[in-house]
């Protein structure tokens, strides 16, 4: 018997009213603005009266990705279910996926098999529409810039050093760099510019980390969009475009409240891309599910070396959030890959590949619990291919490191497979931790850059490009080096080489260059080939998607 895909798992569930799942919040119907019966953006102005409530903050991160598939939105999803099950008032905050993955090779990002979060095909495509307000937010910036050029450029902008660029939430190769303003004076003043990913656009990562509209606007004024012929910074707020943008931005802000196929609500707001932003849920989703729930699963992009690293050193810094229990989801087949074995061979019982792939794991749970001091529980999202001795295997070098291992059926049984996950969870939830961060923002930008590199990835030291070296030295000039640092690398390693997988040894790590993201308030270090703007696969998952007479969606996953 084939398996059911996770589209039609999704399209045979039964959802509830959205309005009877606010109802388990406290909210009311005029708490709510209903975008149909099974959608809901929730009032902003709510958090404004604390609940009182503490709840307990657990965070969904992983080992490097692999092709074989982790499943940490999957596990995410079934860990709050599975704490449903055994009574707890639970919450789950998530990100909303781009239509760049979705079209593209990666997927969607709503779970997968019984652990879902539904409509899956609303979430998936345009949802509430945020991504659409976050784009035009970005390209209105873009436009009031370019005319300001236009209009006799009043703040000397020097368009060689124009920095801000254009975003469409596709991947699209064929916009990475681009030539505008052509066709004669009156159609503008010709440049070298191009586009970014919606998701990796600053805009997204201030939407994600502002606190209020207010916050907002004053964190879009501070966007550093070009730089003058002085060599002086031009922002958004010289431009006058901080009022607008937040007005565009207004009814996005609002968290949008969905389920999961068991009818645990869930928040899914906002999405950057964790290789080169930073990686979580809007900040406003987090806290406002800390302020109607007991218990809240949320997750940071990719693996703990990305993701992970972002939420605590960004995402916890900036706003005071503390994570009481780490779920790192591994597979048997992602840590066979690991060990050399090919995609299509990933199934028979190999326990030479898995000590040999085990390694990457293991750097991920010390960089949790040695690293940033945080109590975890590893995750073994259990495929049927998965025999009794390489389930052993994992589970006693975990013990090794102190860490307890608990077997995740999510996926196939929904939260009654995740019990054993979330037993461990209330467990380690109960106990005291004392976060640390992987450096300090006194640092220098380069020390900062060289303790993610040498403490999280275990890499040697980093090298810096002669680019990279002028513009550290120009930040810091600029007053931007106390800020804190995101990391775009590849996501596939430990290293900025994404062929390199297991746990690499005696590497360096190589910055190419930075930019400032001043309103979100972090610098972005680019390594590796790393990209803003992805492109499309050879065989895009767009060319299986369909749609019926009925509007019924197929292919979807």
């Amino acid at each position: 018997m084939g398996f059911k895909s996770d589209i039609e798992i999704a399209q045979e569930a039964t959802p509830k009213d959205i309005r009877e799942i606010a109802a388990k919040l406290g909210l009311t119907e005029d708490n709510l603005d209903l975008y149909g019966k099974y959608k809901a953006k929730v009032d902003i102005n709510l958090l404004q009266k604390p609940s009182g409530k503490k709840a307990k903050l657990i965070l969904t991160t992983a080992i490097n990705p692999t092709p074989a598939g982790e499943g940490k939105t999957t596990t995410t999803i079934g860990a709050a279910d599975a704490l449903a099950k055994l009574g707890k008032n639970v919450m789950v905050a998530l990100r909303e996926p781009s239509l760049g993955p979705v079209f593209g090779v990666k997927g969607g990002a709503a779970g997968g098999g019984y652990a879902q979060v539904i409509p899956m095909e609303d979430i998936n495509l345009h949802f509430t529409g945020d991504f659409h307000a976050i784009g035009a937010a970005n390209n209105l910036i873009a436009a009031m810039l370019d005319n300001h050029v236009y209009q006799g450029n009043a703040l000397d902008i020097d368009t060689r050093r124009v920095v801000w660029r254009r975003a469409v939430d596709m991947n699209d190769r064929q916009l990475r760099n681009i030539i505008d303003g052509l066709g004669g004076k009156a159609q503008g003043v010709p440049r070298e510019d191009g586009f970014d990913i919606t998701v990796a656009s600053e805009i997204m990562a201030v939407f994600c980390l502002s606190s209020d509209i207010i916050d907002l606007k004053e964190k879009v004024a501070k966007i550093v969009v070009a730089y003058n012929r002085k060599g002086e910074p031009v922002t958004a707020g010289q431009l006058n475009a901080q009022g607008a943008v937040a007005a565009l931005l207004k009814d996005a802000l609002k968290p949008n409240l969905v389920q999961t196929l068991e009818g645990t609500p869930a928040f899914i707001h906002g999405g950057p891309f964790a290789n080169i932003a930073h990686g979580c849920n809007s900040l406003l989703a987090t806290k406002f599910a800390m302020n109607y729930a007991d218990y809240v699963v949320t997750e940071a992009g990719f693996g703990a070396d990305l993701g992970a690293e972002k939420f605590i050193d960004i995402k916890c810094r900036l706003s005071g959030l503390k994570p009481d229990a780490v779920i790192i989801v591994a597979t048997v087949k992602a840590l066979k890959y690991n060990g050399g074995v090919a995609k299509n061979d990933l199934g028979p019982e190999n326990l030479e590949a898995l000590e040999k792939g085990l390694p990457n794991l293991l750097k991920h749970v010390e960089n949790v619990t040695k690293v940033f001091k945080l109590p975890a529980v590893v995750a073994i999202n259990k495929f049927p291919t998965d025999t009794d001795a390489e389930l052993k295997l994992v589970e006693d070098k975990c013990r090794e490191l102190g860490v307890n291992v608990a077997l995740s059926e999510v996926w196939g049984k929904g939260g009654v497979g995740g019990e054993a996950l979330a037993k461990e969870l209330i467990r380690l939830t109960d106990t005291e931790s004392d976060m640390e961060f992987a450096y300090e923002l006194e640092d220098p930008i380069k020390e900062k850059i060289n303790k993610i590199a040498t403490k999280i990835y275990g890499a040697n030291g980093v090298n810096f490009t002669s680019k990279a070296e002028k513009e550290i030295a120009n930040f810091e000039k600029l007053g931007f080096g106390n800020m804190p640092v995101c990391m775009a690398k590849t996501q596939y390693s430990l290293t900025d080489d994404q062929t390199k997988l297991g746990r690499p040894t005696d590497f360096d790590i190589t910055v190419r260059d930075l930019t400032v993201s001043a309103g979100a308030g972090f610098i972005v270090v680019l390594t590796g080939d790393v990209m803003k703007m992805p492109g499309l696969p050879k065989v895009p998952s767009a060319e299986k998607i369909d749609v019926d007479e009925n509007g019924v969606i197929a292919g979807l996953f």
